[in-house]
């Protein structure tokens, strides 16, 4: 009886290992795919990611690249971070479908919406960055710049700060649905969460400081959103059934 119960938990660990497996290699397949379609439009992403610099450097102004490899490396690395951006819908799909399984039927069609939210909103973050928060940041830095100083930013270090602030706030515009999440599975509440609320508004700014440039624009500029999508989480959370764990 023992044997055929270790039997049957091998045989269902075997079949949850592949399935991972061939959920994994799906995941890779469209990272590579999204790679390969975008190679040959690598100067075209960089230039656009670019732009936000370079509109506010002196005029005749341009960006230089210290290491021998930059002028390769820098616009490949871009690409790799937009095969990933571009993939994320497949990833996150490939993972619902692996945990989906395991949840009551109520909880599966929960998840369908955040899922849905999940992608639209890391995309949002990612666009907000682009569109918002590099202008200004830039803008900034470029101002700043001490008389008698040449502002001529390096490519790949531009590049790692452009994908981290990209990361940064992809990531940050998913409270939302990591606030529902932690209030719905129970292992917080809404009224505790409402009660740290101080707390949280200061660990807002403090990460702030962590992921951003070290000046005060972006990083206010990424604590703000992280305040009010964290009170936009606590406003959906009123429509979703609480687990209060005893």
């Amino acid at each position: 009886m023992d044997a055929n119960i270790e039997s049957t938990k091998t045989s269902t660990l075997a079949t949850h290992l592949t399935e991972l497996r061939d959920r994994l290699i799906r995941v890779l397949a469209a990272l590579l795919i999204s790679t390969l379609c975008l190679m040959p439009f690598s100067q075209d992403i960089y230039s656009l990611v670019a732009g936000p610099l370079l509109q506010y450097l002196p005029e005749g102004g341009s960006m230089i690249a210290t290491e021998v490899t930059s002028t390769f490396m820098a616009p490949l690395k871009l690409v790799l971070f937009a095969a990933l951006t571009l993939s994320m819908p497949v990833f996150l799909f490939q993972l619902w479908g692996f945990i989906a399984p395991g949840l009551y039927r109520n909880e599966q069609s929960f998840g369908i919406p955040l899922l849905i939210s999940s992608v639209l909103l890391f995309y949002l973050g990612i666009a907000f960055a682009f569109y918002v928060v590099f202008p200004l940041v830039f803008s900034f830095f470029s101002g700043a710049t001490p008389e008698g100083v040449s502002y001529t930013p390096d490519i790949s270090l531009y590049l790692n700060t452009v994908i981290k602030l990209f990361l940064a706030f992809g990531l940050t515009f998913e409270i939302p649905i990591a606030t529902v999440l932690l209030i719905s599975s129970g292992i917080t509440s809404r009224k505790a969460l409402i009660e740290k609320r101080p707390l949280i508004i200061i660990s807002c700014f403090v990460i702030g400081m962590f992921l951003t440039p070290p000046d005060i624009i972006s990083q206010a500029l990424l604590a703000l959103p992280m305040i009010i999508l964290f009170e936009l989480g606590l406003f959906f959370s009123l429509f979703v059934k609480e687990n209060k764990n005893d």
